[in-house]
């Protein structure tokens, strides 16, 4: 996702709304997530004094509004009601290593502005900070906050309200999961995303295939199946280590391209169909014996998947026998999924052609 102040989002746009408390990690948030920061080096970072917008091109093109926690969006020179008619999703951040009962106080007021204006909007609330907290007490605190901030909801009037909560930190993969669904919720083709992925994990062998945005590691879209976050942590990991080696090779494309060694990614790069861009396909063998894909989609998009090949898991157990034919059983399975994703890529091309990707309702 390539970034770019802008004074005004435009209408066509997915906007997320980055609200909450002062010092709560709105900031943080963004750098780590859509600018890679290291999550260390945010210790360093100002606090935001004016509201700030970020557009962000991917599968949609994504707009990340930041208020500052100080601002007074209810003043009369202040245009809320314009502000959030035009929103996807207001993502609140709570400090939970903070006092946060006026945190609460001001999500409550907030989500009867926001969703009296503009009832499509989607609330979404990242319990924040929980790196330091123990596994019990982050589980009592989200109990806590989601039990408070249904009440106060209810006492509003505003039942029927859905709103998502997430336990977060900058420094593990629970920041990209949350953002990951956040951002799933604003892409109006999801379900035939979803259908899609689906068909292709039923017919390739694999076990878990992720649709990702290569610079943040958001995922825009996976198949029906669970989300494992060591799976997810393994396939995003992938993706830096494939562009790392690939930029090593930037003025080698044909011998690298010719290059048939066991290493552990190889990445070879052609020519799209435009002949604009480079494709990037990336496939390599873990010690157990799964095997990670990587190929390089539309509009920033990688495809990642997961396959675990239990012919070739026996294959290692017993040291070796037989790893010629598996090998051949390997290519042909790789084959097929070239082929596959292949498929799925002109499909992707053509959803994008023909969709607007305008901003979806709420669900619930």
């Amino acid at each position: 996702m390539e970034a770019a102040i802008v004074p005004n989002p435009k209408d066509s746009n997915a906007t997320l709304l980055l609200m909450g408390l002062r010092r709560g990690g709105k900031s943080s948030i963004c750098k780590v997530v859509f600018h890679n920061m290291q999550p260390l080096d945010t210790l360093y970072l100002e606090s935001t004094s004016k509201p700030t917008n970020e557009q962000f091109s991917s599968l949609i093109d994504l707009s990340v509004m930041e208020i500052p926690g100080q601002l007074n969006y209810f003043e009369p020179n202040y245009d809320s009601e314009r502000l959030f008619s035009s929103v996807g999703a207001l993502v609140y951040v709570i400090d939970s290593q903070d006092e946060y009962l006026n945190a609460l106080t001001n999500l409550s007021m907030i989500v009867d502005f926001a969703y009296r204006v503009n009832p499509k909007i989607n609330i979404e609330v990242l319990i924040h900070k929980v790196d330091g907290l123990s596994e019990d007490y982050r589980m009592d605190a989200q109990q806590d906050i989601m039990q408070r901030t249904g009440d106060e909801l209810l006492d509003l009037g505003l039942e029927g309200v859905q709103v998502n909560f997430y336990l977060t930190s900058i420094f593990d993969h629970s920041i990209y999961e949350a953002f990951s669904r956040i951002v799933q919720r604003l892409v109006p083709e999801l379900p035939s995303l979803e259908n899609m992925l689906d068909n292709l994990v039923q017919h390739s062998n694999i076990d878990k295939v992720f649709l990702f945005d290569v610079n943040s590691k958001i995922y825009v879209a996976t198949d029906s199946s669970p989300v494992d976050i060591q799976t997810y942590e393994v396939c995003a990991e992938f993706i830096d280590i494939t562009m790392d080696l690939d930029n090593l090779y930037l003025d080698n494309d044909k011998s690298e391209a010719n290059n048939k060694s066991a290493a552990a990614a190889a990445a070879n790069r052609s020519q799209n169909a435009a002949g604009e861009t480079k494709e990037v396909k990336s496939i390599s063998r873990l010690s157990n014996g799964s095997i990670l894909y990587l190929k390089q989609m539309i509009r920033g998009l990688a495809f990642v998947a997961l396959i675990r090949n239990e012919s070739v898991t026996h294959d290692y157990a017993n040291q070796g026998k037989d790893l010629n034919k598996n090998d051949d059983m390997s290519e042909k399975s790789l084959t097929i999924i070239d082929y596959n994703v292949n498929l799925f890529k002109e499909s992707l091309i053509r959803m994008w052609e023909n969709s607007k990707f305008e901003p979806v309702p709420a669900t619930g």
